[in-house]
């Protein structure tokens, strides 16, 4: 095997990489709960970059019920983003399946 084949392959695979990663840049994802009462935005880097809350949801006398509804959205935004950096992945990976567990998931 030739050193500088496999030095061009690494460089190639590196970029390659980069760009994936500046794709997770790009990837939005909202998740939502309790018929849209409550919903998240986050990134395909699974930062929040949006909470909505609806004003009903706000019951002083039950904090557990939106803190589940909060829980369940965020379940669902980041599903959504896990799915959508597989598809995204699967151009660079050339059609491959992503192993179980490689995002996280």
């Amino acid at each position: 095997m030739n050193p500088m084949d496999l030095l061009k392959n690494f460089q190639n695979i590196q970029s390659k990489v980069a760009e994936a990663q500046e794709r997770l840049k790009t990837i939005r994802a909202t998740g939502s709960a309790g018929g849209d009462m409550v919903r998240i935005e986050i990134t395909g880097e699974f930062t929040v970059i949006d909470v909505r809350i609806a004003p009903e949801v706000v019951d002083p006398s039950d904090v557990i019920m939106l803190q589940d509804l909060i829980r369940a959205a965020h379940a669902d935004a980041v599903t959504k983003v896990r799915d959508r950096i597989r598809e995204e992945m699967s151009s660079f990976t050339g059609g491959l399946d992503l192993p179980p567990g490689f995002m996280g998931g």
